[in-house]
Parts: structure tokens; C-alpha cells; sequence
């Protein structure tokens, strides 16, 4: 490690976990063909949505008997959507291990006011017991921890034959993770995770079993316009036909569709995990030889290849007071937005004191392995003004 400024800087310095870095070779002139000044209700511009909602399906590879939604207000909308037009039947098992999945908690808890609901919940960087998981429930959880970097292995903990549903928030783990979808009831993401759209779109996943649930529960609470999918206690089909509750952005929609074309070109699915893989590979290998640094979540297995979030392990820092371990670890964060090498890493507000580098699939892996050396530049420099200041 050392003080020496690096010579090498990454070409794309945006490793902010949302929003988060475009595709490779993005380009304003990519969305020339964005349908501007025109209805979302058009006949062109339903095509629009509706190429959007196939290719999801394509890339994603969601079964064709599920149904796929664009909604309002990004994964916030497309959660509270579930939330609040499915829950209530049975009982709920809430799952937190980060701060959105406690919002989620404050939201079933405080705001539908449901009773019969159990919680589990785990530290930032670690899982609750998820074999503890009632089947007979119905199951509120985030895939990838976005704020600790902790994700879950696999969805065998969710029963073949459960009787309740599962909600799944998948914002970071979509196209980077293997999502089980016979195992998802209700997947949700944003645009701006893991493909690099922009921002205030959600994108809601049904698979039968929770369409069916739509169309018999009937929620003791006003539900709001756009949480409305049903007309007349019968699905609205339109809805998951690209005739959108609201009006979209078509420039947002058309940048969503680029990125999902350079998907598709460079291999689907499997090439985006690839991608995230390798990246997060590179942290994790300048983690095993640097040793002012760590995952946050011990276990490999569970360590997200997204949001990849890392705590000081030096002993000269973590002996500081927090609010000053809080302060060191910001001002290197700051130094290198400063240098222009990397935007918005520091960990997410109500996490532990650290770094959150986003490593998904839109992100180059030469760019990586160029921010690991500034990383210790920005690590040398403040421990040596730490001891100045001492």
C-alpha cells in the first residue's frame, strides 16, 4: 500500500449503487428513437411498453404463464404494490437483514397494520434463519441486501408446496442473480439497478398463483389508483400488457429498452451474471491480500455480486470512536469523488461505517481492478493524516 497517486484511473468512474453505471458504449444518441411528444396510449408507444414487458420476459427468462407489469415509482411502487393488494389473507413472515427490508417491516407493521406477522431478522451482513420459515405464510423478503451486501444463496428455503406466497424485492439481484422463479410469487425491480436505467419505473412480476390472490382478496384499507389492478374483482389484463396506471417517461422507457438490447447482444442472462461474477471476483481478490480491508458479510456464499459492500478491519481505525471511524471512512470516499476515480461509494446511511462499490453487470472489469489501487492510495493517504493528526 502505498501514498503514490495511481497512474491508471477507470475509464467510468460510476460504481453509486443507483442510480447506477449505464451499459458499455451507452450514448445519448442511443435514444433517438425515443417516442417524445407522443401518448404512452398511442398505438406506437403501447408497442414501446410492450416490447419492454417481452424482453424482460426474454432476458429474465420468466415463464411465459407469468405476467409482467411496468408500474409506478420504482421497486418502491412495485413492493408497495404487492404489499398492499395482496397481504391480509393469511399470516406474514416479514425477513430483514438490511434497511430496506425493515421498510418493508414499518410498512406491513405500522401502515396496514396487520397482526398475525412474524418477523426475522439477522445484522447487516448476515441472514436471519431462513429454514425457520413458515410455508402456511406468506413471505416478504429481499433477494440481495443492497444496503449490506448480503444476499440470499438460493431459494430452497422457499416450500415447492407452500399454501402462502412469496414477495420477493429483487432490485439488485435481477439480471445478476439467478432468480428461482418457481419459487417467486411476486418479483419486483427498478430500471436503475443492475441494467444502468434511469430512474422512477418499477417493474412488477406475477406468477399465477398471486394473480389468482389478486382477483379474492379484497383489502379492508382505500387502496390508491395505482396500486389498483384489478377492475370489478377481475384482473385488469392491460396492465401486464404495457397499458401502464400512469404515464411513463418514453425516454426512460427507451433507454430501458436499449439496455435491455446490448443484454440480449452480448448473451442474455447468463452473460450478465458472468460480468457481475468477474467483477465482484476482482474485490474479493484484492480483499484476500489487502489487510486494512473486508467483506462486510463473512460468508462467501452469501456475499452479493452487486452491491459489493466492504468495513475497515485495520485495528488503528476500528479502535476510533464511530462518529470518527464514521468520518475516516467518508473522507476517503470523498477523496476519490474528488479525484474523479469513484462516485457515491460510501455505505449506504443507515449501515455500518464502510464502502458499497457497485460491481454489476454494466460495470468493466478493467475499471475495477483500477479503483482497488486507488483504493489504497485513498486508504494510505487518510491513515497517514490520521497519524498527523494524532
Amino acid at each position: 500500500m502505498t501514498s503514490a497517486m495511481p497512474s491508471v484511473r477507470p475509464v467510468v468512474p460510476h460504481f453509486s449503487s443507483g442510480p447506477c453505471a449505464k451499459r458499455p458504449g451507452w450514448s445519448l444518441q442511443n435514444l433517438a428513437g425515443a417516442l417524445l411528444g407522443r401518448s404512452h396510449r398511442s398505438k406506437p408507444g403501447r408497442v414501446k411498453l410492450k416490447r419492454a414487458i417481452d424482453l424482460t420476459r426474454e432476458v429474465l427468462q420468466v415463464p411465459a404463464d407469468y405476467r409482467i407489469a411496468i408500474v409506478p415509482a420504482s421497486d418502491t411502487g412495485a413492493i408497495e404494490m404487492a404489499l398492499w393488494s395482496l397481504l391480509g389473507p393469511q399470516p406474514v413472515t416479514m425477513l430483514a437483514w438490511e434497511s430496506f427490508g425493515e421498510g418493508w417491516i414499518n410498512d406491513v407493521v405500522k401502515e396496514l397494520k396487520l397482526k398475525n406477522v412474524t418477523v426475522l431478522r439477522a445484522p447487516y451482513g448476515e441472514l436471519p434463519d431462513l429454514g425457520s420459515v413458515d410455508p402456511a405464510s406468506d413471505i416478504v423478503f429481499t433477494w440481495n441486501g443492497t444496503t449490506s451486501g448480503t444476499r440470499v444463496p438460493n431459494a430452497d428455503w422457499i416450500a415447492a408446496a407452500r399454501t402462502g406466497l412469496s414477495i420477493c424485492d429483487a432490485t439488485s439481484a435481477a439480471f445478476a442473480q439467478a432468480l428461482d422463479w418457481p419459487k417467486l410469487d411476486v418479483a419486483t425491480f427498478s430500471w436503475q439497478k443492475v441494467l444502468g436505467g434511469e430512474a422512477a419505473h418499477g417493474m412488477l412480476i406475477l406468477s399465477p398463483r398471486a394473480a389468482a390472490r389478486l382477483e379474492t382478496c379484497k383489502p379492508p384499507w382505500p387502496m390508491p389508483k395505482i396500486f389498483r389492478m384489478t377492475k370489478g374483482g377481475k384482473l385488469n389484463e392491460g396492465i401486464f400488457q404495457g397499458e401502464t396506471i400512469n404515464t411513463p417517461s418514453m425516454l426512460c422507457l427507451e433507454d430501458y429498452l436499449d439496455a435491455l438490447e446490448w443484454a440480449q447482444s452480448i448473451g442474455g442472462r447468463k452473460a450478465l451474471h458472468a460480468r457481475a461474477d468477474a467483477n465482484t471476483k476482482v474485490i474479493a481478490d484484492w480483499a484476500a491480500r489487502t489487510s486494512w480491508i473486508d467483506f462486510l458479510t463473512r460468508d462467501p456464499a452469501l456475499r452479493s455480486n452487486t452491491s459489493v459492500c466492504l468495513k475497515v478491519v485495520d485495528p488503528a481505525v476500528t479502535r476510533l470512536p464511530g462518529e470518527v471511524q464514521a468520518a475516516f471512512v467518508k473522507g476517503i470516499a470523498a477523496a476519490l469523488e474528488k479525484e474523479g476515480v469513484a462516485y457515491d461509494i460510501a455505505a449506504y446511511r443507515d449501515a455500518p461505517p464502510g464502502l458499497r462499490i457497485w460491481c454489476g453487470s454494466t460495470v468493466e472489469r478493467t475499471d475495477v481492478e483500477a479503483l482497488t489501487l486507488w483504493l489504497d492510495w485513498a486508504y494510505a493517504t487518510a491513515k497517514a493524516a490520521l497519524a498527523t493528526a494524532a
